[in-house]
C-alpha cells in the first residue's frame, strides 16, 4: 500500500495512466470485484511500483511505457468492474 502510493506521487505529474491505476487500485479493494480481476490487477500495479522493471523508470520518456502498457492491458481486461465510484474515489485521492 505505501509503495503503491508512494509511487503515484512520485510519477503522478509525469505519466497520463496514473487515474487509472487508481481506479484499478480503489476496484482491487472493493469486494464485488470477482477474484480474477483482482489478481490481474494486482499483478499490473506490482509491475508499476517494481523498482526494476523491463525500461527502468529513470530513462526519460521510454521508463513509463512498460508500466503503461502494463496498466492499460489490465484497464482493458477489468473495465466492466471499474465503476464510476472508483473512479470518483480516484479523482478525489489525487486531488486531495
Amino acid at each position: 500500500k505505501r509503495s503503491f502510493w508512494g509511487k503515484v506521487k512520485q510519477t503522478a505529474a509525469k505519466v497520463p495512466f496514473i487515474p487509472d491505476a487508481v481506479a484499478m487500485y480503489y476496484t482491487m479493494l472493493d469486494m464485488k470485484t470477482p477474484l480474477w480481476a483482482k489478481l490481474t490487477i494486482v499483478a499490473a500495479l506490482a509491475y508499476f511500483i517494481a523498482p526494476i522493471d523491463a525500461i527502468p523508470d529513470m530513462i526519460p520518456i521510454a521508463g513509463f511505457t512498460d508500466d503503461a502498457g502494463a496498466v492499460m492491458a489490465a484497464v482493458t481486461a477489468v473495465s466492466s468492474h471499474i465503476t464510476n465510484e472508483h473512479r470518483q474515489k480516484a479523482q478525489n485521492a489525487l486531488n486531495g
